[in-house]
């Protein structure tokens, strides 16, 4: 991953010191380090261990920070935390992915653990769009939509150059939009999200999770059309997000995003019913969207020199 975070907003210039971003998802972490004109030094991923509980992922992701700063050397100036759910300053609400994760508070870990007083956190799909109005495929587009499908789904919005966080903090969380019948059906990230299709595969008896559950449903037969029914669902959701909105861009990130076949159901769906389709594109990043929006969001909260 080679992308600087150049263009960030703000006028004048940000010397000195090193940014930390931290990603926190349900499958996996991510840690990288920049300078401060946001040219990426160091960075690695490693497994959450979501099943093992908040505390040990969180310890582990601050250590592997900790080594990444003093392998690259020079004094840290900010950071930024992306992590799933509704970020509050005592705690965390819609996370459910990561056992006792509504208990951490980031921000105060974070400075506690490397003694910076600049630390801003978010929720981890804003990050994404954020990095995606800086650096990537929402440059100079308004409105923007931004659609997550990896561990779980959710989406965010960009409107004016900026991320909307409504009210709560709670837009975009469209996991909990209300999926089948009879009322009040299920959740949708329990119909169609990465841990779903995984949970699809395995009743289908179909190895290798979503991943083999996608490049199965390629030939006719019981997988595709098991795949296809969630996919509609999902299209429905997100023909209503289109609707509201009425995006010039949407972009797709997120593990489940990148299947081709996925990728290019849901798209048709849009096709077949929006009187006026966004456009539609896989973002970039692959899987450092929201790696990138923590180390903008760390840069962002570094006043510049004028």
């Amino acid at each position: 991953m080679s992308v600087g975070l150049a263009g960030s907003a703000g006028a004048g210039t940000r010397t000195g010191g090193l940014l930390l971003g931290i990603d926190f998802g349900g499958t996996k972490m991510a840690v990288g380090v920049a300078d401060a004109q946001g040219r990426l030094l160091a960075h690695r991923r490693v497994p959450t261990h979501a099943e093992r509980g908040a505390p040990q992922a969180l310890e582990r992701a601050l250590d592997l920070a900790a080594e990444l700063v003093a392998g690259v050397g020079g004094p840290l100036v900010a950071a930024g935390v992306a992590s799933p759910g509704v970020v509050r300053p005592d705690g965390i609400d819609l996370a459910p992915n990561v056992p006792g994760w509504e208990r951490l508070r980031l921000a105060d870990a974070v400075r506690d653990a490397f003694g910076v007083g600049r630390v801003a956190v978010d929720n981890d799909l804003n990050a994404a769009a954020l990095a995606e109005l800086r650096l990537g495929a929402l440059r100079d587009v308004d409105p923007g939509l931004v659609v997550g499908i990896g561990t779980g789904v959710a989406a965010a919005v960009t409107v004016g150059g900026g991320v909307l966080s409504g009210h709560r903090g709670a837009a975009g969380e469209i996991g909990y939009a209300v999926a089948g019948a009879p009322w009040p059906g299920t959740m949708l990230e329990l119909d169609f999200s990465g841990r779903a299709l995984d949970r699809l595969a395995e009743e289908l008896g179909v190895p290798g999770g979503a991943a083999g559950l996608a490049d199965a449903a390629k030939r006719p037969g019981a997988a595709r059309e098991a795949l296809t029914a969630r996919i509609d669902e999902a299209a429905r959701h997100l023909v209503t997000c289109c609707l509201l909105l009425d995006p010039q861009r949407v972009v797709l990130v997120g593990g489940v995003a990148r299947s081709d076949l996925i990728r290019g159901l849901l798209v048709g769906r849009l096709d077949e019913v929006l009187p006026h389709r966004p456009d539609v594109v896989l973002s970039r990043f692959a899987d450092d969207a929201a790696l990138l929006g923590a180390l903008t969001l760390a840069r962002e909260a570094v006043p510049a020199s004028r």
